[in-house]
């Protein structure tokens, strides 16, 4: 049954196409997405968004503030590297999702295919190479971001395949935090072996349980509820988390792509923008999503969640 999950999660391309039917996961199962109607819409932040290509590296695009003057004198330009859905390389279905998100206040970097390169899926090093394109701009002479960009402050995120992608940047030492949506870790190497569980699909290659030590900043795991096929991995991996924190959260009657096509994202992209807040822009006001007791993902009836080692 795993390998038949991972399948899935790796043929449904970020254009909406599945390039395989693995037995037993559907087209309609791999794109079910929590109803629009009466679903809360996506909360951009105060900053009106450009999006360009990124200078000198075709393979990526960002999305930023279109005007940077209070970075870096009244807030900072955290960076965000988004890993798509199929692992594809083509971040555009995403634009609205990756908006919302850089509107609040940040550098956010997706994959795009180059004309002419041969199709394939998006792996870590990909964007990994985003993060390294960062780091270049804000020290390149003539750059619109030249120090403006707070290198220091960086998530990997990403959904279901992309998700894969977001734990294996996990253990890059600039990653500050990650989050995984609609995804999880495969089982241990051992497990596998031992014939507990399918080995991991072909390239590219997938985290497992033996590589959740090696995070070491908080970690975000969000999903739908029944509906979402990943759901069992998703929580199945944040039990096995126990040296950093961790928060999850199941959107009941969300299926696997949620709301990440609803306009402007929809409720994940709040989420996810409230986590970013937090944790790298150390927004108490985004935390209060996530911490306490009466944290409003914790008192909201539509979500299922778990936390530990959340502090406030």
């Amino acid at each position: 049954m795993q390998k038949t999950i991972v399948a899935a999660a790796v043929l449904f391309t970020g254009a909406g196409v599945c390039l395989a039917q693995p037995a037993g996961i559907t087209r309609e199962m791999i794109e079910r997405a929590l109803p629009l109607e009466g679903a809360p819409l996506a909360e951009p932040g105060p900053y009106k968004v450009t999006t360009e290509g990124a200078f000198g590296s075709p393979g990526h695009r960002i999305f930023r503030p279109a005007t940077l003057d209070a970075f870096p004198k009244k807030d900072t330009l955290p960076v965000m590297v988004w890993g798509n859905g199929g692992c594809a390389i083509d971040s555009a279905r995403y634009s609205g999702f990756l908006t919302t998100i850089a509107s609040h206040g940040f550098l956010v970097l997706g994959t795009v295919p180059q004309e002419g390169a041969q199709q394939r899926r998006a792996t870590a090093d990909d964007l990994r190479a985003a993060i390294d394109w960062a780091e270049k701009e804000n020290a390149r002479t003539g750059s619109p971001l030249k120090g403006k960009i707070a290198v220091d402050k960086v998530a990997v995120m990403g959904q279901s395949c992309g998700g894969f992608l977001s734990i294996a940047l996990g253990a890059d030492p600039r990653v500050k935090t990650i989050g995984v949506f609609n995804s999880g870790v495969q089982p241990s190497r051992a497990a596998q072996a031992q014939g507990n569980a399918a080995p991991s699909a072909p390239p590219p290659a997938f985290p497992t349980a033996d590589d959740l030590p090696k995070l070491h900043g908080p970690v975000l795991l969000i999903n739908g509820h029944e509906p979402d096929f990943m759901m069992a991995q998703s929580v199945a991996t944040f039990d096995m988390i126990n040296h950093v924190p961790a928060f999850y959260g199941a959107r009941h009657n969300a299926g696997h792509t949620a709301t990440v096509f609803h306009p402007g994202g929809g409720e994940f992209a709040n989420v996810a923008s409230n986590w970013l807040l937090w944790t790298l822009k150390g927004d108490k006001t985004a935390g209060r999503m996530f911490t306490g007791k009466n944290c409003s993902l914790c008192t909201n009836s539509n979500w299922d969640v778990r936390s530990k080692g959340i502090k406030e």
